[in-house]
């Protein structure tokens, strides 16, 4: 069902396009598609959101650059842990939210490709919501946030260590028995001094392509 999305968000990308190139799974569905498009003559640019991402294109031959060349781009391409009825999202399992929502930001068109499984009635439904913060006074951070939204935060772990991201910061997965109001729990949050970014992404996307048991299903803003 995810490459059956991926390979559908394909169809979105036209010669002479900067295409931002998400992360996670579903996404690595995409890269090779986008790849053999673009030894057939396709001619885009890609904006990775993370090293993981910048490996895996160049090695099926896409071009890539920055955000400093190229700081407006067409139309990204990213997966999602979440999609509620109003297309706000829960993103971050991978680790790369904070440049995630950086290129979304910048973008005409945001796209998302997912299966059946994510759509949920509300986000934080099953997804703990990722929130990047920095090292310095991380414990004090989750205090804060489980003391004031009433969740559980944990700090993300790669084995024994903290879990580090592209931008050296720490990850707190944060569980809430669902999200009321993902707006304002993300204006809240960002108002704590320590995090970087949340995983809430609300009013950044235009299109999700859902791959389902039955087929393609495309839900429009």
């Amino acid at each position: 069902m995810k490459k059956m999305a991926a390979e559908k968000a394909a169809d979105y990308i036209k010669d002479g396009m900067i295409v931002g190139l998400g992360t996670g799974s579903t996404v690595e569905h995409l890269l090779p598609k986008i790849g053999e498009a673009v030894k057939n003559g396709l001619d885009i640019i890609g904006i990775p959101t993370s090293h993981k991402t910048k490996k895996l294109a160049e090695s099926y031959g896409i071009p890539i650059s920055t955000l400093t060349e190229h700081p407006e781009i067409d139309v990204t391409i990213d997966g999602a842990d979440e999609v509620d009825p109003q297309l706000n999202l829960i993103k971050g399992a991978g680790g790369a939210l904070t440049r995630e929502k950086v290129v979304a930001y910048a973008s005409k068109k945001e796209i998302i490709i997912v299966d059946e499984t994510k759509l949920v009635q509300q986000l934080g439904s099953y997804s703990p919501v990722p929130i990047e913060v920095i090292p310095f006074g991380w414990y004090p951070t989750k205090l804060i946030i489980e003391d004031r939204f009433s969740c559980m935060a944990e700090l993300r772990k790669d084995e024994d260590k903290p879990y580090t991201s592209d931008n050296m910061n720490y990850i707190l997965d944060c569980e809430f028995d669902g999200i009321d109001d993902p707006r304002e729990l993300e204006r809240s949050l960002k108002e704590i001094p320590g995090i970087v970014e949340t995983g809430l992404f609300v009013d950044l996307v235009d299109t999700v392509i859902v791959g389902t048991r039955e087929g393609i299903k495309t839900l429009e803003r």
